[in-house]
């Protein structure tokens, strides 16, 4: 019995005919046949209730009552004469001697109907969220969260974990992505910063002595919106382990992950482990990415040696990917819209040519090829009625136009992609750095706490030398599922000496690593473990199990794309006695 009600919504069945009961919950429906005579549809966070009503009395009570208030209903249950298969309650009804109103709605029109709620504009969901919520098919995904959260709690504490808290207020650190700041009020000028990981803490925890240490960790970071990435804030399974290598690491998660992915997924096949490992060059050179979706059974080809003199003007001096397929029977409007599609998506432009049923070139940049046609048909296995797609440009611009191009045949040609699996990855062999883009300088390429492979000697080598600093692999990590990265990790660099000398490469010094990293240069001072950890996102991995495109389905309330909370009003203006309380001003843009 749960509070005033004898049974759920979702409870009742054939057996329990010629019971008294009392139901509760939101009057999802009401239809009238006749003067006297109505079918209600009670709903609960169980299930949907038929409610026959069938006396003048009652129908005057129940026309008073709006959509979606909820109401107690206390009645007899029978056995319906007009049974629904597709209901679990479908083979009772119950006739009301008693309906009362809990809590009344007060608007006659709803924002959107419940049961369709997903149809309707994502704002207007994001400011009524607490209305599609109520939609089974929204609450599903929350419930899903909440049964994977717990999966993963359970996993995690077998396998030796500790669940250790670590602070939300912190200090800013440079970790890749605009901090939240928080004013501190007895610090006037001084500020708090919201964590846009547990990173620094975790690691203080390894050199505090502590084994395993996990975390359902919410992180906070000031970026732009995504499919796969929540504004603002998110959540990861944190996790770090103590005298541990990069295997140890995987061992864990391949033990974890696989029984919650074949409980709760839509999909239940998925690679046996121990997971493919793809060192990162091979993933960029083979297919495009370093996030691949292994259901797609295409890859990508450099062709550069072959096409450099063709005379197609794109191709001289520059690195040119292709992409090839079989059995092509698209229209021209077709590949028009492919090549629109992979400009849109990388800023670059895609060519194209094809075989026609006789072997000979057609269509596209096919008069430039004339004198290589024999080496590409041969390098990409071509055959009567292939398409091939290229790109072109500097190398990595090369690599990843052709890598959208892969994706993009694979997910709309028929044959070429087996969804409904979830084919795991690990892109290994991350560079430990790269030539930033804006600064034309070195840079880290991933995470600046990462053992860099090779360890002191590799670095001392690479000192002015940028080649050498360029070759230099870190002990760095992705765990990649169906082409979403789940997860970053590392094995991190826990000696200060060779800390120091990492961030010299990039014109940082030893007081520059002090003075960022304070705590952690002195922990690691006092003798630490060699450690390595992970982070796998909860609310990607949901979203996977869900067979969502939208991470915002399976976030109980989420943001919208411009990181605004449509429903409480976030951000919001505050009283000028709160900013003064912080020693802030607002100070108008000129």
């Amino acid at each position: 019995m749960f509070q005033s009600r004898t049974n759920t919504c979702g409870e009742l069945r054939l057996a329990d005919a010629g019971k008294e009961v009392t139901l509760v919950g939101w009057l999802e429906n009401t239809r009238e046949v006749g003067s006297n005579f109505a079918f209600l549809v009670l709903r609960d966070y169980y299930g949907v209730t038929q409610i026959v009503v069938e006396t003048q009395d009652m129908m005057h009570t129940v026309r008073g009552i709006t959509k979606e208030s909820t109401i107690s209903v206390t009645g007899v249950v029978r056995e319906r004469e007009s049974k629904n298969a597709k209901l679990p309650t479908g083979e009772i009804e119950v006739v009301p001697s008693s309906i009362s109103v809990l809590g009344k709605c007060y608007y006659n029109a709803l924002p959107f109907e419940i049961n369709k709620s997903k149809d309707a504009d994502e704002n207007a969901r994001l400011k009524y969220r607490y209305l599609d919520l109520r939609n089974p098919a929204v609450k599903k995904n929350i419930v899903l969260r909440c049964n994977v959260v717990s999966a993963l709690r359970q996993a995690m504490t077998e396998q030796g974990f500790l669940e250790i808290t670590t602070p939300i207020l912190t200090s800013s650190s440079p970790e890749g992505a605009r901090d939240y700041l928080v004013p501190a009020r007895n610090h006037p000028g001084k500020f708090y910063a919201l964590p846009q990981a547990p990173q620094q803490f975790k690691q203080l925890l390894m050199a505090s002595g502590f084994d395993r240490y996990f975390q359902i960790a919410p992180c906070f970071r000031d970026e732009d919106a995504r499919a796969d990435r929540s504004p603002g804030e998110f959540y990861q399974l944190d996790m770090e382990m103590a005298f541990a290598s990069q295997e140890d690491v995987f061992a864990v998660l391949e033990t974890i992950l696989p029984p919650v992915f074949a409980k709760f997924g839509k999909y239940s096949r998925m690679p046996s482990t121990p997971f493919v490992r793809i060192p990162f060059a091979q993933a960029m050179e083979r297919y495009g990415s370093d996030k691949p979706d292994l259901r797609i059974d295409l890859e990508v080809r450099d062709v550069t040696d072959l096409v450099c003199d063709c005379g197609f003007g794109p191709f001289a001096g520059a690195v040119v990917k292709a992409v090839a397929v079989d059995s092509f029977t698209q229209t021209r409007k077709w590949i028009d819209k492919l090549v629109a599609d992979v400009e849109v998506a990388t800023g670059n432009k895609a060519c194209w040519f094809r075989l026609d049923e006789n072997g000979g070139l057609v269509g596209g940049i096919s008069k430039f090829l004339g004198d290589c046609k024999d080496a590409l048909v041969d390098r990409l296995g071509l055959k009567p009625g292939s398409f091939v797609c290229l790109a072109a440009g500097k190398k990595t611009a090369a690599q990843k136009t052709a890598g959208v191009i892969r994706k993009l045949l694979g997910t709309r040609l028929p044959g070429h992609m087996d969804e409904a699996q979830y084919s795991f990855c690990w892109i290994v062999d991350f560079p430990m750095y790269e030539i930033g883009e804006e600064s034309g300088e070195l840079e880290f390429c991933h995470n600046p706490f990462s053992m860099p492979q090779g360890g002191l000697e590799a670095l001392k080598e690479a000192e002015g030398n940028l080649e050498k600093a360029l070759s230099i692999n870190a002990y760095q990590y992705d765990l990649v599922c169906n082409g979403v990265e789940l997860s970053s990790g590392a094995v991190r660099n826990h000696d200060p000496e060779i800390m120091v000398k990492a961030f010299q490469l990039v014109g940082l010094g030893e007081e520059d690593v002090k003075a960022k990293f304070p705590a952690m240069y002195n922990a690691f001072c006092y003798g630490a473990p060699p450690h390595a950890g992970i982070a796998p996102g909860v609310d990607r991995m949901v979203m996977l199990l869900a067979g969502e495109d939208s991470i915002r389905e399976v976030i109980p309330f989420p943001m919208n794309k411009n990181a605004q909370d449509l429903m409480m009003g976030a951000p919001g203006v505050v009283e000028p006695k709160q900013l003064s309380d912080v020693h802030i001003a607002i100070v108008p843009e000129e």
